[in-house]
């Protein structure tokens, strides 16, 4: 996983679910992971980064 990923897919996601502790995931196809989705985990802040990872159950 790349840094470059991670800020990609928190700057432009391609869907955003804000979860009722204040978290915001968001959801990025990474075309260099052949279109695998990428979940980012930020805290309600916006910025900080709880996790990231490839989520394979994610359906667009």
């Amino acid at each position: 996983m790349k840094i470059e990923w991670i800020q990609r897919v928190a700057d432009t996601p391609e869907k955003e679910h804000i979860q009722s502790d204040g978290r915001i995931r968001r959801w990025g196809r990474i075309s260099e992971m052949d279109g695998r989705y990428l979940r980012v985990v930020l805290l309600p802040d916006g910025k900080t980064v709880h996790n990231a990872f490839f989520d394979r159950g994610f359906r667009p």
